[in-house]
């Protein structure tokens, strides 16, 4: 930042254009139209592009300056004057006004009794000055952000003053926090004795920690990369993964079944950009509520953030379309493909929690409160069969805001009913974030700590932030109720969730798996000697799943191991005996040795996958064909 400071006699300005100069500039207030001052610290300030690298820093030291130059001139009054040509290195329009705002912020909340004025930001004024010429009336100074000092949420890895702002007051909320039983029974969490119930236990004591660090490799990073399913990506920021073949399979097994879950129930499926105008009224209003840690990417001098949802495209979508009353609910879905959210790099912990993820994001217009419910308590009976098809136990936590609580006590018991299993309830006495009630389910990892996977929320806040409007039986346009949806929870985290319940099988002395609609390879086929190569290429013909064959020169025995370390479900030992008969010698991952007929092998595997989506082996079907992805 560049500062000029004169101790002026007397200093006014007045705006020549009430129409903005710049874009983002916030609508002029009539007060700040023109000003006067008489014995008074003028401070001209431009923001430069290396304040974007730390906006607390660069503000805190400005306005220590201010204040310190005020007592030299020993004047009552500081005049902050926006003044871009003092320098030609100008950061965003975004960043100056956070840092001019933090200025006035800080100046103004001393105890050195000065009254603090300000010009307003982005329009063209005019100004006159009377410096008094003594020898501390003119003060030049550049600054720059501390070593270490706080990033800005365009770049760095900590929040900036905004996005700190409104994570205290998140954490400055009050909640009390109880356990509700199926039976309906209520009781004070902190009275509970939870020693019974590991997981949930777990999940309770996470979340009152209140932190996100990870200080050890979650168990899953080890088995993705021996699976070869997706590793690190070094030439990419922190929290990017490349996926290999059989774990691009994988993950697009789970987007194709969520997206089928979806359709079915009514949903209609979208896709929106990846990337918003940081200065869009709407959008930038609902940053400025809930700040995230964005990407913020330039196109000719204009900001872009990456989004971290798809919520802004489908608002805006949702804005445009024409409703009435008899089409609702309504109903928008998008497997969204990028979303970017730039955790702190403490917080990054393989697929648990990174900064590019894939979202299946639903978004319900509901007609009123009760509406809401029903499509609540349906969202969350869809979550529920999700977490079965994937395999995975979960934990049950819900927020209400009380009011909305008080409205329908019973509604909270029926998730409790509906969920057969403990819920950890936390209330809160007054409405901070958007939504009402939130319904999370948790995974609990092997390292103790809890995640999220699905969750439901019901909004009662933007439809009226974005205008979003239906047409009711009286021909009154009404804004309806907003239900944001992840009947899944975001795919990277939930084969985050899925790999580790299989690391906390081995760690319990039992076999690993995957459910068998997802493992890239179903039917793995082993000839005992060459002579029964062209045998198993026939095989292979007749089994309509995803089959492979293993035609590497090494012994049979080390083959069959292998094929248990890649956790394949049924593996084919085909020597004299199979060739020459009907029946094949089957090996059951982690259990027994069967003789089955490719009929009955097929029919087996048929009736396990029934109702799940199928693609075909994403990697040559010879072994010797593949290369090695992870050494």
């Amino acid at each position: 930042m560049r500062i000029l400071l004169i101790h002026a006699g007397r200093f006014s300005y007045h705006v020549t254009d009430r129409t903005a100069a710049v874009s983002s500039a916030a609508a002029l207030d009539a007060s700040l139209e023109k000003a006067s001052l008489g014995d008074a610290l003028v401070a001209f300030m431009a923001s430069e592009k290396t304040d974007e690298k730390g906006i607390e820093s660069v503000a805190q030291q400005a306005a220590a300056a201010i204040v310190e130059q005020a007592k030299q001139v020993r004047t009552k009054a500081v005049m902050l004057y926006p003044y871009a040509h003092l320098s030609s290195d100008l950061s965003s329009p975004r960043v100056a006004t956070k840092v001019l705002d933090r200025v006035r912020e800080i100046v103004a909340a001393g105890d050195h009794g000065l009254k603090v004025h300000h010009a307003p930001f982005g329009f063209y004024k005019g100004f006159e000055i009377e410096c008094k010429g003594h020898p501390l009336s003119e003060l030049a100074r550049t600054i720059a952000p501390a070593e270490g000092g706080a990033q800005a949420g365009a770049g760095g890895d900590a929040p900036d003053a905004a996005a700190s702002a409104a994570l205290k007051a998140e954490k400055a909320l009050r909640s009390e926090w109880r356990i509700l039983s199926p039976d309906g029974t209520e009781r004070r969490a902190a009275e509970c004795d939870l020693s019974g119930n590991h997981r949930f236990q777990c999940m309770y004591e996470y979340e009152m920690s209140g932190t996100r660090v990870s200080t050890e490799p979650p168990a899953h990073i080890e088995l993705m990369k021996r699976l070869e399913l997706v590793d690190y990506e070094p030439a990419s920021d922190p929290g990017n993964f490349r996926w290999y073949p059989s774990g691009e399979l994988v993950k697009r097994l789970l987007e194709d079944h969520v997206s089928a879950l979806l359709s079915r129930y009514g949903a209609m499926r979208v896709e929106t950009p990846i990337m918003y105008d940081y200065q869009h009224p709407n959008l930038m209003s609902y940053m400025n509520r809930f700040p995230a840690r964005q990407y913020v990417v330039l196109s000719d001098k204009k900001e872009y953030f990456l989004r971290f949802a798809a919520c802004f495209g489908q608002y805006l979508m949702q804005h445009d379309m024409q409703l009435s009353y008899r089409a609702l609910p309504s109903r928008l879905f998008e497997i969204s493909h990028y979303s970017f959210r730039r955790e702190q790099t403490g917080e990054l912990s393989g697929l648990r929690r990174l900064r590019t993820f894939t979202m299946p994001d639903l978004h319900t217009l509901a007609r009123d409160r009760d509406s809401a419910r029903e499509e609540y308590l349906r969202q969350m009976d869809l979550a529920m069969e999700c977490m079965r098809d994937f395999g995975l136990e979960y934990e049950v936590a819900v927020r209400f805001v009380r009011e909305f609580l008080d409205e329908d006590p019973q509604f909270a018991r029926e998730i409790a009913r509906r969920a057969g299993k403990p819920v950890l309830l936390e209330i809160w006495d007054e409405r901070f974030f958007y939504f009402v009630s939130k319904l999370e389910f948790n995974f609990i990892d092997a390292q103790g700590k809890s995640s999220c996977l699905s969750t439901v929320q019901i909004d009662v806040e933007n439809t009226e932030r974005f205008d979003i409007k239906y047409v009711d039986e009286d021909g009154q346009r009404k804004h309806p109720i907003l239900m944001h949806t992840s009947v899944s929870g975001s795919i990277e985290r939930v084969v985050a969730a899925i790999l580790e319940e299989q690391a906390m099988k081995i760690r319990d002395g039992k076999t690993p798996s995957l459910p068998l609609w997802l493992s890239p390879t179903q039917v793995r086929v082993i000839p005992v000697a060459e002579r029964h190569h062209a045998f198993c290429e026939a095989l292979l013909a007749k089994l309509p799943y995803r089959a492979d064959f293993d035609d590497r020169d090494m012994s049979m025995g080390k083959k069959i191991r292998e094929s248990g370390r890649a956790w394949v479900p049924y593996t084919l030992v085909v020597g004299d005996r199979e060739t020459q008969g009907t029946e094949l010698s089957v090996r059951v991952h982690g259990g027994e040795q069967k003789s089955l007929t490719v009929e009955q092998l097929v029919a087996i595997i048929g009736e396990a996958t029934a109702g799940k989506p199928y693609a075909p082996i994403n990697v040559p079907v010879r072994l010797s064909a593949r290369p090695i992805f992870v050494g």
